[in-house]
């Protein structure tokens, strides 16, 4: 339907590098290091690039339960394949990013998902821990609810807890605890998913297990390793334009969608915003419409597995003048 349309108006762009965000033009020179002529197989990632996240983390982590991986998806798989065996399972949030199920899939792990519900705010319903659990996911921000976990209460389980914190720049701070699995990466604290950089933060006991893991993949690259710390020093000068421009839109859409048949739901950071439609239609329905009648692409709740009907997911990174414009023609047709 997108190419039959053309030319349309994406609510939906997730990728800093084509929401016409401005960079540095020096962004790429921290690729030149000379250092990454040589190379150096470290499992854990350089000794160097896992001080500059412990700082990024100011000094409160150690670089010795840093763990470098090329991406969060890696950073689960390994995760997946520490903590357990084919036919095991792992606790997954819903509604969420669409990815643990594949994730878990290639590992031989089921994905059961537990519901988070919305009144008013969101919350994680009662959880089921059965005894093939190896862990609990969260996502702190979640995508797309902008929610933030209860990861105390998750620790109550008496299961291994991970955390998926890459949004946690973009929201409020977070407590963090020493015997919770944390992951990160430049995509999002530094607007740089190009560049693929992710990392580990785990309890001391793993180190071994992890290690050994790693070992056998030794997936970052050693220019990109050598250039975090100059990017993660950056980072906040990254990640400004960025959280300018979603914080704008929000209010926009928040002050715009007042008094009219949409409803944006609340979040607690994050890029994407869900918005509460009536029920005129299927979701499905709803979107094709709007990108083939109204010439706007959004995206509807069951992507993400949303527990009922009707919603839809616009993301805060849309340059303003087309997520106005496009609104504005998304309300037209509710109304």
């Amino acid at each position: 339907m997108r190419e039959e349309v053309g030319d349309y108006l994406d609510l939906t762009v997730s990728n800093p590098t084509r929401a016409g965000i401005e960079y540095p033009k020096d962004l790429l020179d921290d690729l030149r290091d000379p250092r990454a002529l040589t190379y150096e197989p470290s499992a854990m990632g350089l000794v160097q690039a896992r001080e500059a996240v412990s700082r990024y983390y100011g000094g409160t982590v150690s670089p010795e339960r840093i763990l470098l991986t090329a991406s969060t998806s890696e950073a689960y798989s390994f995760l997946f394949k520490l903590l357990c065996d084919p036919g095991d399972e792992a606790l997954v949030p819903q509604p969420s990013y669409p990815l643990f199920e594949f994730l878990a899939a290639l590992e031989g792990v089921t994905a059961r998902p537990y519901r988070l519900f919305y009144d008013g705010r969101w919350s994680i319903d009662r959880i089921e821990v059965r005894p093939r659990t190896r862990a609990i996911v969260a996502v702190s921000p979640n995508n797309p609810t902008g929610s933030l976990a209860d990861v105390a209460a998750l620790r109550e389980y008496g299961v291994p807890v991970i955390v998926d914190e890459v949004f946690a720049d973009y929201a409020p701070p977070q407590v963090r605890f020493e015997d919770v699995f944390y992951l990160n990466g430049i995509s999002k604290s530094c607007g740089l998913p190009q560049m693929k950089l992710g990392w580990i933060v785990f309890p001391r006991e793993h180190r071994e297990a992890l290690e050994l893991i790693a070992d056998t993949y030794l997936s970052p690259s050693a220019p990109v390793q050598c250039a975090v710390a100059s990017w993660l020093d950056r980072g906040p000068a990254f990640r400004r334009p960025i959280l300018e421009r979603c914080a704008a839109n929000e209010r926009w859409l928040r002050e715009r969608l007042r008094g009219t048949p949409l409803t944006p739901l609340a979040i607690d950071g994050g890029w994407t915003v869900p918005i509460e439609i009536p029920r005129m239609s299927g979701e499905e329905d709803f979107v094709c419409e709007s990108l083939e009648r109204d010439g706007v692409l959004v995206q509807p709740g069951y992507f993400y597995d949303f527990p009922r009907e009707a919603f839809i997911v616009v993301s805060l990174l849309t340059p303003p003048a087309i997520l106005e414009a496009g609104m504005e023609r998304i309300i037209a047709a509710c109304r």
